[in-house]
């Protein structure tokens, strides 16, 4: 074992019990950064017009600051892109990741302050590795390169005061010596703006490389892997990196995409999947243990302070929000958040649900605006990647994409749900398929189930199979490639439906 593995490794040990403490006491941890943020942002703009130097406690932080949208905030980080300091944060920032999202055409672009750098995305990626080698302590994850797949920085929109980009690529552009050296590749191809040419530039360079571990979005890492087996000839990538041991994953829900990589791409029990819980916004979760598939650790002292508000309350201004220690088991949040950027009660538009408590894990259930409730059904996220898992299983599936949305009633014909799915591996039965996935929708939603009785409200969905790279054209058209970029899985509209099967001339 390299001395580099040794020392890493003891060094990120030395966390573990701040973790452990953190652990047990959530409540008290997240009032200590509650009171250094209020402390903070007492003499910004914000702040003196929200009066946080007579704020109290969270009560008072509740009743006197409305939960804000990014539309909310933007013209307050509007003027700190053009350079205006002490707005919403009192120290200067430089630094502003582009994030497209899913629901809205114009980019955001959210503030990154040092602070926000240094006690939660570099602590977080710090973290995540520190947890894995609790997990693992013979690994040798250091004795490689570990591979990142980021995007690309741009200059500020707004002035030539500072620079925007994905938040890979401002971490990646951040990084301490160290932690360039143990990444792959090197920073000038990581940074590459052209996608196609940057991953065909990552593929030449890796594919030679002693890669241990991967941080990525499963669906942009399976384009890059393809391309890695392309060059190489090789029929999964072990063969290509035989000491490769982790694959760090978040963004999309990883579950239609196990089979895929544990039996296809890393073909071995050794091989590890590692979820995490990372955003433009924050660094806010981990998978702490390996065993719990799905369930991820909330850091809570990372400079955010959490508020979880009630789905019936997720568009209210000052709606009822429970702290930390107020939350309770299997219910569905929507995520606020104040944070070390200047973002104050912000609504970040995940869903959450917890899965234990003491320690506080969870796992993200959906977005507030990604759903389809056309007709009353409220079919979420979560509720459809567990019917596509299910379906998957049943018919030996290997899903890559896939969207869905509302077909309405017309002409006295009943509503539907459409899909429109891309497999790696086609179904041995389509129509089981289909079957399995709607049988499931209505076993975990009873709203759907109701619609369904007697194809009263709702047939049976609409299924599309869609040929191999259908998705990849579509997001390339819509200049949407990259690692920030996600195919919305629901829509309670038919835009990206008709957008997708617009382009596909054999319907």
């Amino acid at each position: 074992m390299t001395l580099l593995n040794t020392t890493l490794k003891w060094l990120l040990e030395r966390r573990l019990p701040r973790i452990e403490a953190m652990k047990q006491h959530p409540g008290e941890v997240q009032q200590s950064v509650f009171r250094q943020l209020i402390r903070r942002g007492r003499r910004t703009e914000w702040g003196r017009y929200y009066q946080y130097s007579s704020i109290e406690n969270v009560r008072d932080f509740q009743q006197r600051v409305p939960v804000s949208s990014y539309e909310d905030l933007f013209p307050y980080i509007e003027r700190v892109m053009k350079g205006e300091n002490n707005v919403l944060w009192p120290s200067p920032i430089r630094w502003f990741s582009k994030s497209s999202g899913t629901t809205n055409a114009r980019s955001k672009f959210i503030p990154v302050s040092t602070e926000s750098l240094d006690e939660c995305h570099f602590k977080g990626g710090k973290d995540v590795m520190a947890l894995y080698i609790a997990n693992r302590p013979d690994s040798k994850v250091f004795e490689g390169k570990g591979l990142s797949i980021g995007g690309s920085l741009h200059e500020n929109p707004y002035s030539k005061y500072g620079a925007a980009g994905d938040i890979s690529a401002v971490i990646m552009k951040n990084l301490p010596a160290w932690g360039q050296f143990i990444r792959t590749p090197p920073l000038d191809v990581a940074l590459m703006s052209e996608w196609e040419a940057k991953i065909d530039r990552m593929a030449e360079i890796v594919s030679t490389q002693n890669v241990t571990s991967i941080l990525g979005v499963p669906t942009w890492a399976l384009v890059l892997l393809e391309k890695v087996l392309a060059r190489t000839g090789k029929s999964n990538i072990l063969e290509v990196w035989p000491n490769f041991e982790v694959f760090i994953h978040g963004a999309v829900a990883f579950q239609p995409y196990r089979e895929l990589f544990s039996n296809q791409v890393f073909p071995s029990a050794q091989v590890g999947y590692q979820e995490t819980y990372n955003a433009s916004e924050g660094f806010f979760a981990i998978q702490d243990e390996m065993n719990r598939v799905g369930e991820m650790l909330l850091m809570v002292d990372y400079g955010i302070f959490y508020e979880f508000v009630p789905i019936d309350e997720a568009e209210k201004q000052f709606p009822k929000a429970l702290t930390i220690e107020e939350v309770e088991l299997d219910k569905n949040y929507a995520l606020i958040i104040s944070t070390t950027g200047g973002l104050w009660r912000y609504r970040v538009g995940d869903t959450v649900k917890f899965t234990s408590l003491y320690p506080h894990r969870l796992k993200v259930s959906g977005r507030t605006k990604h759903f389809i409730n056309a007709f009353g059904e409220e079919v979420i996220v979560e509720n459809a990647e567990i019917a596509v898992t299910q379906a998957c299983e049943a018919t030996g599936a290997v899903i890559k994409e896939y969207t869905a949305g509302p077909v309405y009633m017309s002409n006295g014909t009943n509503g539907r749900h459409e899909w429109i799915i891309e497999f790696s591996q086609e179904p041995d039965d389509q129509e089981t398929f289909n079957q399995v996935l709607d049988e499931t929708l209505r076993q975990v939603n009873s709203d759907y189930d109701a619609k369904r009785y007697n194809d009263m409200v709702l047939q049976q969905p609409l299924i599309h199979v869609v040929p191999k790279g259908t998705f990849y054209a579509w997001m390339k058209q819509r200049g949407k490639l990259g690692g920030q970029h996600k195919v919305p899985r629901l829509s309670n509209s038919r835009d990206y439906l008709d957008d997708i099967l617009g382009q596909i001339t054999y319907y």
